[in-house]
């Protein structure tokens, strides 16, 4: 499952980093940040809540605006 997290805050490279750290150290997560969206695209190995996700990017200093579900192709 592929998730899009819409996120303030980050300004720089560093915040960047620091958002995609915080997410990949999740069991189960893969996460790749474009500052340029202010959003992070996760890939999930595993079932991690929407809370959880809230609350890593929350914690490390970020407001996280909305998390959505990526749809593939024909709402897959």
């Amino acid at each position: 499952m592929k998730k899009i997290i819409k996120i303030e805050g980050m300004s720089c490279g560093h915040c960047q980093a620091k958002v995609e750290k915080v997410l990949n150290a999740l069991d189960g997560v893969e996460a790749k940040v474009d500052l340029k969206k202010k959003a992070a695209t996760v890939n999930l190995h595993s079932e991690v809540s929407d809370t959880i996700l809230r609350d890593v990017v929350t914690e490390a200093g970020y407001e996280v605006v909305s998390i959505e579900e990526k749809k593939g192709l024909f709402g897959k």
